[in-house]
């Protein structure tokens, strides 16, 4: 909290209103504990602070820690359900029930709001005016199904914008393969190609019946004609299809779609399984892992699970059935609703094949629970339990957010530095950096790694006196969050190096080196000027190899690619108004540099993509300057 402030709670409960919306209980760093939302505020939030009210230990000893409220007026319940939805995908409080993972699931989209649809892997719904398939639990599984969509139906799957840009550059290799119908050409009206869409929706919708049909037919007077090859890509392709109609041979026979979802606790382990049924078949399943309090009971855990279930970004069914019913469910009902645009029913079935479709979901909560416990624990020793690990052994109390540096260059040409970051012992990409060095000349990696180091960190104080002045949370820049440890890819050298721009800076961050042997093998920690070694077989020890060769690996891809982008470097670059398109243009139009610096200035102004301005750039460029190259 800020100097000088000071909360009285029994002043502050007296001021509540008696009004919905949402309340949310900080400590005394002002980290937020819990986010909950209110019909009346007022009596809600009172119930906290009553004395003897049997609000289970979980509860109490949160109120223990309560240092301040603060709380947000709403018009309706429901407003005050989707903003404590948001606050909490936001805040993560730790007393709030919470998904271990926040998964994005694969659908395929098909963008039947086009002259020309495409058939697209995405993990986000948008209200666009396209068709969407899904959820399913495997990418691989998806793009397998859109490559055998595109051989059954030859639906295109490029970005140009059809019919505007027909007949503007050549059919790609699809339309060579067999795998497009090119109406990029005109060679397929858009008539016939919405009947082939048509057949592409109608086999998602799991019709598999009529494209195995033609598939047999034609295999089978490929092979009568003698045309043994045609007979197996035709063999094969109905192979694929009978594999893809298998995996969702469960039927529930009314056509419906609707999520079942049964939950599996152990102490303060949960597991939600949920089978996904589209168009009556059951298409796929999932499972979410949750940790909760000793005291809560299923129906609360449940009933939070699904806000957050559906609060992400999640296709919502016309029903959701679960085990037992739970806390708002009319409210929530109404909150589904809304966002489905069409209306969605929460049922708890009790007799019947839907009873006998939660308790089998059920029976596979309580399986993953008891299989992936021990899974579950060996990953964790991987990664917190790793760093906890890294921790002790440098005498850190805290460590969670780690950046590892390394340099990667030629003989000193085209020098660039990597930044990557581990947080909780798992890679953050979203966080890595790279460095092109600007200051450096020639093979010096130390000076190189003081460069990089000092644009990062001298950003990163900028950036947080920038947030701080507008009272934003610094969490919210690209360089504003420092890390707990520096990890360089060396020993003392490079270790002094990133010493010694933390003292310029004023920073106080640890700094340890990740030291090699004589075999390019990790064998231990320089810090403070001791090499401390470390039992090779520990998940320390995996975890430190892990985040010197990500940091390794990360710098000399950007290497690699600015080599590469060097030696592709075309003469035709260096012309005023031609871009990477004008370029390609020009070469498929004349064949070769040699033979666009022949070419007359009305030859040129009549290639494709040219216009007069850019046809006298190219013209003079070859004969009135010193550049011409023969």
């Amino acid at each position: 909290m800020e100097d000088g402030f000071h909360f009285d709670i029994r002043e502050e409960l007296r001021k509540l209103p008696e009004k919905p919306g949402v309340y949310i209980m900080h400590d005394s760093t002002d980290a937020i504990l819990y986010v909950g939302k209110a019909v009346n505020l007022r009596r809600r939030v009172h119930q906290y602070f009553v004395k003897k009210l049997n609000r289970g230990p979980k509860i109490e000893y949160m109120v223990t820690k309560i240092a301040y409220f603060e709380y947000i007026v709403t018009d309706s319940e429901l407003e005050a359900l989707i903003l404590e939805n948001n606050l909490i995908k936001e805040h993560r409080p730790k007393y709030n029930t919470l998904l271990k993972d926040d998964k994005t699931y694969p659908y395929i989209k098909v963008t039947t709001g086009e002259t020309y649809p495409r058939v697209l892997f995405t993990r986000k719904l948008k209200k666009d005016g396209s068709k969407y398939f899904g959820p399913f639990k495997s990418a691989g599984s998806v793009r397998d199904t859109i490559e055998l969509m595109r051989k059954l139906f030859q639906i295109r799957d490029c970005t140009r914008s059809l019919p505007r840009d027909e007949g503007k550059e050549r059919p790609c290799l699809n339309y060579q393969i067999g795998q497009c119908g090119a109406p990029c050409q005109g060679y397929i009206t858009a008539e016939e190609y919405r009947k082939k869409v048509e057949q592409a929706v109608d086999f998602l919708s799991g019709n598999y019946k009529p494209v195995v049909r033609m598939l047999t037919e034609k295999m089978e007077k490929a092979s009568a004609d003698l045309d043994f090859e045609d007979a197996a890509a035709y063999r094969d392709l109905r192979t694929s299809v009978l594999e893809v109609s298998e995996k969702q041979k469960m039927e529930s026979g009314d056509g419906d779609d609707r999520d079942v979802m049964a939950m599996a606790v152990d102490g303060t382990e949960a597991v939600v399984q949920v089978f996904y049924v589209r168009g009556g078949k059951l298409i796929g399943r999932d499972h979410s892992f949750l940790h909760i309090g000793l005291d809560e009971d299923r129906k609360t855990v449940l009933s939070d699970f699904v806000r957050q279930f559906y609060a992400g970004n999640m296709m919502l069914p016309s029903e959701v059935m679960l085990e037992t019913d739970i806390d708002d469910r009319e409210l929530l009902e109404k909150w589904m609703t809304m966002r489905r645009g069409k209306a969605v029913h929460i049922r708890v079935p009790q007799r019947g094949a839907k009873e006998k479709l939660v308790a089998m979901a059920r029976e596979n909560a309580e399986i993953v629970l008891k299989q992936d416990r021990e899974r579950i624990r060996m990953q964790e020793g991987r990664t917190i339990g790793a760093m906890q690990e890294i921790a002790s052994l440098l005498g850190i109390g805290h460590l969670s957010r780690v950046e590892a540096y390394d340099i990667s260059n030629t003989s000193g040409v085209e020098s660039v530095g990597s930044m990557v970051v581990f947080e909780h012992g798992k890679p953050k990409t979203s966080d890595y950096r790279k460095f092109r060095i600007q200051t450096v000349e020639g093979p010096n990696d130390y000076a190189s790694l003081q460069e990089v180091l000092t644009r990062r960190f001298t950003h990163g104080i900028t950036e947080a006196a920038e947030l701080e002045a507008k009272h934003v949370d610094r969490k919210m820049g690209s360089f504003s969050v420092f890390p707990d440890l520096i990890m360089m890819d060396g020993g003392r050298g490079q270790v002094n190096i990133a010493e010694g721009v933390m003292e310029k800076l004023g920073l106080t961050i640890p700094v340890c080196g990740m030291v090699k042997d004589d075999y390019h093998r990790t064998r231990g920690l320089y810090f403070h000027n001791v090499e401390l070694p470390i039992d090779t077989h520990s998940e320390g020890f995996k975890l430190i190899t892990r985040v010197q060769d990500e940091a390794h690996r990360f710098a000399i891809e950007y290497h690699r690619s600015l080599r590469t982008k060097a030696q592709t470097h075309s003469l035709l670059d260096d012309i005023e108004g031609i871009g990477p398109a004008r370029r390609k243009a020009l070469l498929r139009a004349f064949g070769s540099v040699e033979e666009i610096r022949d070419a007359s200035l009305d030859q040129l102004s009549h290639a494709p993509s040219m216009d007069a301005r850019s046809a006298a750039n190219v013209w003079n460029f070859f004969h009135k300057s010193d550049k011409i190259k023969r």
